[in-house]
């Protein structure tokens, strides 16, 4: 076992087992839900474990409170797989009124009316996703979200982040496994052809069809990070001699999100100035930017003669990493785009109404037009209703940060944590 590396949800999940009775991790498999949860309980039930399954099977029939007869803290890994094991939660919960009980994990959403109360009050949810570069050690973390958004910070530093390593961190992800492997870039592949050789689920029904479910996979990928309608997707897969209807393709996108695989931008609705028309359709984003690299077959040399390509993919990277560490301070990413085509990569929103601005850019290059985007932006807001922002900010692939004249942060990849 190799030694383990503390992920940013841990203290957050510390803090709610003060709070509430039970937890459920939710996120895509193989983003480190299990490994973590173990790290808070003293008993586990792998609902997984196919030597078990006639055993979980005649518990599920005849007598579902006997699946929480373990030692507590206890984890329910996969508790999808026999969702009855959610209400018994539940009603042991109200009788018990104790604290940090349960734990349970989940890499798919259960069928519709599986579970009879909503575990309002009783379980809480947090979404997990494959590990940010400060978790995963590549980020020294020298620049904090968080005093960002308290105007605490010593912004004049350097990382030792280069753009060939950052192609490589793009193609490897956030998947633990990679990290104690010789082949790193191979458990994003896997992952893809795992994902594509599975059953889906399609309405109340699954099916296997590898060959249409990778063309949208591959057309999600050409558009990752852009507002793209479904007719696009559905024109790009039939222009592969694959039939498909809008309700089918629809079906598959809906089944790739409740996977945790396709985790889109929501459009920010803070107040304008003035009236002014805004985008309000999401930005297609992969939980992880590893997940378009396979569906795309990308290599390192490939990417680095798509600078286009390569910078889009950036922007999804620093997007994974953003709603990671905004989770950790109650916060949440959009993006923003309006009619004059004035666009900002990402706002975050706090639970408190606090707001700041980024623009993701991968070199140096662009970095003065960012700016000026960032204040243009602000401009336009209705500061009287929404406040000052507490940071602009241009998030890069270079190796430094700093602050310039105008007052907007520069802020290396390599450099950010929550």
């Amino acid at each position: 076992m190799e030694k383990y590396l503390k992920r940013i949800i841990d203290d957050i999940l510390e803090d709610k087992m003060t709070s509430i009775g039970a937890i459920l991790i939710e996120g895509c498999k193989w983003c480190g839900k299990s490994t973590t949860a173990k790290q808070h309980v003293k008993s586990i039930i792998e609902f997984q474990d196919v030597d078990k399954k006639d055993y979980f099977d005649s518990i599920n029939n005849t007598k579902p409170s006997l699946f929480l007869d373990n030692e507590k803290p206890l984890l329910i890994d996969e508790w999808q797989m026999y969702p009855v094991v959610w209400d018994a939660i539940r009603n042991d919960i109200d009788k018990s009124g104790l604290q940090g009980e349960y734990i349970l994990t989940g890499s798919n959403k259960p069928k519709k009316n599986s579970v009879m109360h909503t575990g309002t009050g009783r379980i809480a949810r947090i979404l997990m996703r494959p590990m940010s570069l400060y978790e995963s050690k590549e980020s020294d973390g020298k620049i904090s979200l968080k005093d960002l958004f308290e105007g605490n910070i010593d912004i004049n530093v350097k990382s030792d982040i280069t753009l060939d390593k950052i192609t490589n961190l793009i193609i490897r992800g956030g998947w633990p496994l990679s990290l104690y492997i010789k082949n790193q870039n191979e458990v994003a592949k896997n992952y893809f052809q795992s994902l594509i050789n599975e059953e889906v689920k399609i309405g109340d029904s699954y099916v296997y069809n590898p060959n249409r479910l990778t063309y949208i996979l591959k057309s999600l990928a050409r558009n990752i990070s852009s507002i793209t309608n479904v007719s696009t997707i559905e024109e790009d897969v039939k222009s592969n001699n694959e039939s498909i209807s809008r309700n089918t393709l629809d079906s598959y996108i809906d089944s790739l999100k409740n996977l945790y695989i396709i985790e889109n931008v929501p459009a920010w609705t803070g107040k304008m100035r003035s009236k002014i028309a805004i985008r309000s359709k999401e930005k297609i984003q992969f939980v992880d930017p590893s997940i378009a690299c396979a569906s795309l077959g990308a290599s390192e040399n490939k990417l680095k003669k798509d600078l286009n390509t390569l910078g889009l993919l950036f922007e999804s990277l620093c997007i994974r990493d953003l709603r990671i560490y905004a989770d950790a301070i109650d916060g949440k990413v959009y993006y923003y785009h309006d009619e004059t085509d004035l666009e900002i990569d990402a706002i975050i929103e706090l639970q408190n109404g606090d707001w700041g601005a980024v623009e993701i850019k991968l070199g140096s290059g662009y970095i003065k037009e960012a700016e000026e985007n960032l204040l243009k932006f602000k401009e336009k807001v209705d500061i009287d209703t929404m406040g000052e922002p507490k940071f602009l900010m241009v998030l890069t692939g270079t190796n430094y940060s700093y602050k310039t004249e105008k007052g907007v942060y520069v802020v290396s990849v390599g450099n950010l944590k929550d």
